[in-house]
């Protein structure tokens, strides 16, 4: 019998935990370094984050990405980047809107 879908997230959220953590032991350094993750948008910690082709997935897209692949959701990275447009049209208005305020901040 296969595994529940419960136990499959489960599953996936130990294993995509772990990847930070190996990645911080194997390079502390990479706790300070950050990406523009190509699926949600949001500036993320290089820790945990995976390379899909052309892609780079901050880790909490990774566990999106896995969980979605181990439960059949889908069978390639793109379909999951298509699905995340909206939150990363979300990210970028709301980066122009933190520019503009703090530009304005800046100006007074």
């Amino acid at each position: 019998m296969g595994k529940s879908k419960e136990e499959i997230i489960e599953e996936m959220q130990q294993v995509v935990a772990q990847m930070v953590i190996d990645d911080l032991e194997d390079n502390p350094d990479c706790a300070n370094e950050y990406f523009d993750c190509d699926c949600c948008g949001k500036n993320s910690c290089m820790a945990g984050s995976i390379g899909y082709g052309n892609y780079r997935l901050c880790n909490d897209c990774v566990l999106l990405a896995e969980t979605g692949f181990a439960l059949g959701k889908f069978t390639d990275i793109q379909s999951l980047i298509d699905a995340m447009e909206d939150s990363r049209l979300e990210e970028v208005c709301k980066f122009i809107k933190d520019e503009e305020a703090r530009k304005k901040s800046l100006e007074n």
